[in-house]
């Protein structure tokens, strides 16, 4: 690979795809999002294509109508686990809440993941919006929208001091001298803040890549805020080129103005690709989709995101005047503002946001000839709109297929994206540094703070550390 900048690539799986109506097509699998061999599949899929990553979404509540799509899904974090057993060099990114999880589970369950798969975890950190999440946590109500990301920031602290409790050489093994590890290098974390009071240390030794990659979705100026604190990979939703470049200029500004390397923040908008032969073939692929989507049940959602009654909501007359403002909003403020702002912009009645919607909730679509995808997808990286892209196949296994036989070639040839990987870990991919381990680091600042067993509550600092085409 040339030192040019390269693309980063990561594929979003989602049971049959992204696409609402997926799973009506022939040859989809209406119950694959509790296969982990189809899973497994996928990942290998990706694995062959030298994806950096794949990606599972989550969220601790059944959302929306069972009737109108597969909504069974496993968790996520066992899931890694299984795909790493039948894997190699891909990244394994999963979601999880800050809102109903503690961190010592939390940074358990990633670092053991992490220890699994020998450094390719990443953890998607998500706040989690809704009354009805609440409710299955013996809460009548959500938290506010503030309130829950000033618990993640403290959850983040939480749990990257905890990652650090262990030395990177802690564990011995001297069978020799009868010693497995050295005490004096694992350390409580003693940790009393606002929403934790966390004794640690972690039970489990620090990993391969030190902690696991911290990727983060949200766009709000909350979500903004915290990605620039913490994240190292950020995945969003713009639906223009000039839109996605002032968010990508705004987080990198963000980014250095919190006193890290804008160059270790790694910029994703989603994207949702249908390929064809042929440009009429893959509108006519994204058509045949779009006719199997259930306009009742896509309407009852939609009026969900807007927080209006479904009866509001005329099929075939634009949004109404009197929605509510974004402030007005506790949920996906930066969902919602994307949603309504393509509605008033393109006009588009109700019937026709629905179809918009359908393929990938707000994110890109794009159809096309392969040749034609990869010239979206150069267009904005070139563009200073993205360091690379969050792949979203609308149908699988057939799209990412599509994608990986017939695009990845066409940038590699470009030579925009790796041909193999270089590195094993996720930080590898990305271009990411080990973060350096804070405990030790603050016995080398100031030595006489720590007692015999180094343990001192350190503040903590920054991470900076083919086949014929007839699929979506």
């Amino acid at each position: 690979m040339s030192g040019a900048r390269q693309l980063h690539l990561n594929a979003f799986l989602m049971s049959t795809g992204h696409h609402e109506a997926s799973w009506r097509l022939p040859e989809s699998d209406s119950f694959a999002g509790t296969d982990v061999a189809h899973f497994q599949r996928l990942a290998r899929t990706a694995e062959r294509g030298t994806f950096d990553s794949i990606f599972f979404a989550d969220s601790p509540v059944l959302h929306g109508d069972v009737g109108q799509r597969p909504y069974g899904t496993l968790e996520p974090t066992v899931l890694l686990a299984a795909i790493a057993a039948v894997t190699d060099r891909i990244g394994l990114i999963a979601t999880a809440s800050t809102t109903y999880n503690d961190p010592y589970n939390l940074a358990r369950r990633f670092a053991s993941v992490d220890h699994i798969s020998g450094g390719r975890t990443g953890w998607n950190v998500v706040t989690t919006a809704g009354d009805a999440a609440a409710r299955n946590f013996s809460l009548r109500d959500q938290p506010a929208h503030a309130l829950r990301y000033e618990r993640a920031a403290e959850f983040l602290d939480v749990a990257r001091k905890l990652w650090d409790s262990w030395e990177d050489d802690a564990a011995l093994g001297d069978k020799e001298a009868g010693t497995w590890g050295d005490n004096t290098r694992v350390h409580p974390v003693n940790h009393a803040g606002t929403y934790f009071s966390v004794q640690g240390p972690l039970d489990v030794p620090r990993s391969v890549q030190g902690h696991p990659v911290i990727v983060q979705a949200g766009s709000s100026e909350d979500g903004k805020e915290f990605a620039a604190r913490y994240a190292e990979a950020v995945f969003t939703a713009q639906q223009t080129l000039p839109d996605a470049q002032r968010f990508y200029a705004d987080l990198k500004r963000r980014t250095a103005a919190a006193g890290r390397d804008p160059e270790t923040i790694k910029v994703l908008p989603g994207i949702v690709p249908v390929i064809g032969s042929t440009g009429a073939e893959a509108r006519r692929l994204e058509q045949e989709l779009d006719e199997l989507i259930h306009p009742e049940h896509a309407r009852r959602q939609l009026a969900g995101v807007l927080r209006v009654p479904a009866a509001s909501l005329d099929l075939d007359a634009e949004l109404p005047e009197d929605l509510p403002s974004e402030d007005e909003i506790e949920g996906a403020k930066s969902r919602y503002t994307l949603i309504v702002d393509l509605a008033r912009r393109e006009r588009l009645t109700v019937r026709q946001l629905i179809g918009r919607l359908g393929g990938g909730r707000g994110h890109r679509t794009f159809s096309g000839t392969p040749e034609q995808v990869a010239d979206a997808i150069q267009e904005w990286f070139e563009a200073g709109a993205a360091d690379g892209f969050n792949i979203m196949p609308p149908v699988l296994p057939s799209g990412l297929d599509a994608f990986v036989d017939h695009v990845i070639p066409i940038l590699r040839d470009r030579g925009l994206f790796r041909r193999e990987y270089s590195g094993r870990t996720l930080r590898e991919h990305y271009g990411l540094p080990r973060p350096a381990n804070t405990f030790v680091a603050a016995a080398r600042s100031s030595p006489a703070d720590a007692g015999p067993s180094g343990s001192q509550d350190p503040a903590p600092v920054p991470v900076d550390a083919a086949p014929p085409l007839r699929s979506a």
